[in-house]
């Protein structure tokens, strides 16, 4: 089994991990657009002709699904990308999971990007998914771009100005940014409330590693060997995790894992 994801950065880590703890036994494909990065502030069309770009280099390895580990690049690029790769690859989009945050009935804060805070996409998914629950979307400046370069100093400043821009009484958190999930007990922290229920978060990195394993006819099997290899591309070629993915867990368990090996 092959499973390929791609991201302009290492916003995809999370997703990748969660497939990785989910079939251990899978080899991975990663590519990444160094040279485009970052995506969020090019036209639609421009990240679409990056994201073509970046899939088909992935594509060049015949995985059995692609992972689109991005949700600015879900948004604008998913469509061109199912019609240059489906049937033969079935490509996986990343949504903010803002339909299962939503089910505990609120309140609910969006923490996504500035470019996605307020979109038609956001508003869209919010009336779809979150009718009659109270919902606070929260523009995190600068979050992904700490985070993609693992500037601590600034991490905590863009969690500390996101969590104050948080309603007091929200109870449930939805990432809607891959990079965010990354830093997840760090939001936790900063948004700890005293003597208030414990903060739900939600990402989607745990979900679309089942969603693509479904795609393509294969039960998780987290006990496998873990046997499968990961191949990075950078731009279109070949070469390693960047040094900033080294900073967090998700990206210590795939150097772990082939390490191991």
């Amino acid at each position: 089994m092959k499973i390929a994801l791609m991201d302009s950065g290492i916003g995809l880590l999370a997703a990748t991990a969660a497939v990785r703890r989910l079939r251990p036994d899978a080899d991975l494909v990663l590519s990444l657009d160094p040279d485009g990065m970052p995506w969020g502030p090019r036209t639609p069309e421009d990240l679409t002709e990056r994201a073509l770009a970046v899939a088909e280099a992935a594509a060049a390895y015949r995985p059995d699904a692609l992972v689109v580990g991005c949700n600015t690049a879900t948004v604008h690029a998913l469509p061109a990308l199912r019609a240059r790769l489906e049937p033969g690859i079935p490509v996986i989009g990343t949504v903010p999971a803002i339909k299962p945050a939503a089910a505990g009935g609120g309140p609910v804060a969006i923490w996504a990007t500035p470019a996605t805070t307020g979109s038609p996409y956001q508003r869209g998914l919010i009336e779809d998914f979150a009718d009659g629950v109270p919902v606070a979307e929260v523009p995190c400046w600068g979050l992904a771009e700490a985070v993609e370069h693992a500037d601590e100093s600034a991490i905590d400043a863009a969690v500390a100005a996101a969590a104050e821009l948080t309603p007091q009484d929200v109870t449930t958190v939805v990432l809607g940014c891959t990079h965010y999930e990354l830093v997840a007990e760090r939001i936790r922290t900063a948004l700890r409330r005293s003597a208030a229920a414990p903060l739900v978060l939600h990402g989607s990195a745990g979900a679309v590693a089942a969603q693509t394993l479904r795609r393509i006819a294969e039960p998780p099997a987290p006990e496998a060997p873990a046997a499968g290899t990961v191949t990075v591309l950078l731009s279109g070629r070949a070469g390693g995790l960047p040094a900033a993915a080294l900073h967090y867990a998700e990206g210590r368990l795939l150097v772990a894992a082939s390490a191991a090996r």
